[in-house]
């Protein structure tokens, strides 16, 4: 496997494909690289270099105890930057994978950075109760293995919503990649993205950033983050999808790779 140490000594997993300009995804949580397979193979067949890593302590980089907060996820994202010498990046968050973008790109400037892609994002802070995260942290100690059941077979995927049509497949790829990680990176995770506020780290990004969230977001509700986000950017586009889910990416794979190509190419 390829993997490279980050600054404390972390071992970082990461996928590297092809060759062309980069593409950098960021997954969620509690996931791993491998919830980016539809893009990185789209972007492969379209003459990209895609560029996915395991976020510490999830998917098959270290489990170690520290360190699972966005500051060390930032500085392990440039880790990673570095060690590949990328140039000229996009950078594509999901989720809590928005967060530490945008966390990056705060924190070690847009020297290398052509682009910012922020999907389904924690950003600029989450509009839910303390009692909600609490509950995911609840869920995660009481059952891991039944709670990540349920999380992609109702509100994740949306899978709970009239007229949805449940794929197992999905649902099983979901849990195999959740319960592949550590339950305590997953456990202090849920605090890195819940309790972070990115307006800061927003402020700084001069590059362009592309937007796009469901309305029908039940995970991070889209009032109160994308279109923030978008205006706190110095030159972003919000593009606002009617009734999609949090986990667009995998449900409406198609139309989300379809935008993400025109953006990047234009």
């Amino acid at each position: 496997m390829a993997t490279l140490t980050s600054t404390d000594g972390t071992q970082i997993f990461y996928k590297d494909w092809g060759s062309g300009q980069p593409i950098v995804f960021s997954h969620g949580w509690p996931l791993s690289a491998d919830d980016w397979d539809n893009q990185m193979l789209f972007f492969l067949a379209q003459g990209f270099r895609v560029i996915a890593h395991d976020r510490r302590g999830h998917g098959r980089s270290e489990q170690v105890s520290d360190g699972h907060d966005m500051d060390h996820y930032a500085d392990d994202l440039a880790a990673l930057v570095e060690h590949l010498d990328l140039r000229d990046a996009v950078h594509v968050g999901h989720s809590a994978g928005g967060g530490e973008v945008a966390r990056y790109v705060g924190r070690h400037g847009e020297s290398r950075v052509a682009k910012v892609v922020l999907i389904s994002a924690v950003t600029p802070s989450v509009p839910l109760p303390p009692e909600a995260f609490a509950g995911l942290q609840g869920g995660l100690a009481a059952n891991r293995t039944e709670f990540y059941r349920g999380l992609p077979s109702g509100p994740f995927y949306g899978y709970n919503q009239p007229g949805a049509e449940p794929s197992e497949a999905v649902i099983q790829n979901w849990w195999r990649q959740a319960m592949a990680g550590g339950a305590k990176a997953q456990y202090d995770c849920v605090d890195a993205f819940a309790r972070e506020d990115y307006t800061e780290d927003l402020k700084k990004i001069t590059v362009p950033v592309l937007v796009m969230h469901g309305d029908a977001d039940q995970i991070v509700p889209y009032d109160g983050t994308a279109p923030k986000a978008a205006e706190l950017v110095q030159n972003g586009t919000l593009k606002t999808y009617a009734g999609f889910p949090h986990g667009m990416p995998t449900t409406q794979a198609d139309t989300i790779n379809a935008d993400l190509l025109a953006f990047i190419k234009a």
